[in-house]
């Protein structure tokens, strides 16, 4: 017994060992880093600036352009000089958002209607665009859905589980693409957005039922006081970080700071996210304390949100 006892107290001291080197390798290096990541955020800024037009004359394709940040984005790259192929499921508002691109400058805009859940219609619109363009420089992975429910209340636990894995490997995916596709010259931006103005924060989600539609409640409740950023301030630095060559652009600004917090005090956050979406201050589901800064808070919601999320109307078709 005093032999186990005595080797279980080394294992601990070496475990707290490691710990303290640790913390002092970081307290070591994370100042250098922090140096390194300015410059390389000065320069950056300077690069974008010096490269605004970088992307005239060039074919840019974007998933999930028919609204909401996707459609900024075209707009954004349009007013740059890009050529446009814009793909989404409804392929009217898609027109129109590329009558809108050509006007905003864009010397050509394709539209083609696909569903990226579908890997037929990810290589159609991919070989459409080369097909009329003859070229593709730019792939924005826009598109995107947002479902609400507790784990407990799901009734198709599979489309739930592969919804999480996508979003998870998503990072890991560009993160190892842009090590194998370095060398081709291919360069990966990953765009890493707070809340941003879009159909989504107008309440649009996919229901625990598998259904599609816009509550409101459910939104407010989830994102309580949150500022929401307008789509076309973020499509503008999402573009400039591309043109400018940054590898990971976080907008809005602050939004770094929660991420930086997510991965170095992940109990401070989880504590907050439980504290403003999951207590209640009644008996509905939504009677979230975010939810409660929002509307109790007087003039919150006109601070926190633009004009566009007050409205529950989105496009049809």
């Amino acid at each position: 017994m005093g032999n186990k006892s005595l080797g279980k107290s080394l294992a601990q001291l070496a475990g707290a060992a490691v710990r303290v080197a640790l913390a002092a390798l970081l307290a070591l290096l994370l100042p250098a880093y922090r140096v390194y990541r300015l410059t390389a955020s000065f320069l950056g800024a300077l690069l974008a600036a010096a490269a605004d037009d970088d992307v005239a004359g060039k074919v840019v394709l974007i998933t999930g352009a028919s609204s909401g940040i996707g459609e900024h984005l075209a707009y954004e790259y349009a007013r740059r000089g890009a050529y446009l192929a814009l793909v989404a499921r409804r392929e009217e508002s898609l027109r129109e958002v590329g009558d809108a691109a050509l006007a905003a400058g864009s010397p050509g805009v394709l539209v083609v209607a696909g569903d990226v859940s579908s890997p037929d219609d990810c290589r159609k619109f991919v070989d459409d665009t080369i097909r009329y363009f003859g070229r593709l420089d730019h792939l924005v992975n826009n598109a995107s859905i947002w479902q609400v429910g507790k784990f407990e209340e799901l009734t198709d636990v599979n489309h739930f589980r592969k919804l999480m894995a996508s979003k998870a490997a998503a990072a890991n995916l560009y993160e190892t693409l842009r090590m194998e596709l370095a060398g081709d010259g291919i360069a990966i931006t990953e765009v890493i957005p707070g809340v941003v103005e879009s159909e989504i924060t107008k309440g649009k989600m996919l229901t625990k039922e598998g259904d599609m539609r816009v509550d409101q409640d459910e939104r407010d409740a989830i994102l309580g006081a949150a500022p929401v950023e307008r789509a076309g301030e973020f499509a503008r630095a999402a573009v400039r970080g591309v043109c400018g060559g940054e590898r990971y652009v976080f907008e809005p600004r602050w939004y770094r700071a929660a991420y930086t917090l997510r991965v170095c005090f992940p109990e401070a956050l989880e504590w907050c996210a439980r504290l403003l979406t999951v207590w209640r201050l009644g008996p509905a589901t939504t009677d979230t304390v975010g939810r409660w800064l929002l509307l109790g808070v007087p003039g919150q919601r006109w601070l926190s949100q633009p004009a566009s999320l007050r409205s529950p109307e989105i496009k049809a078709r």
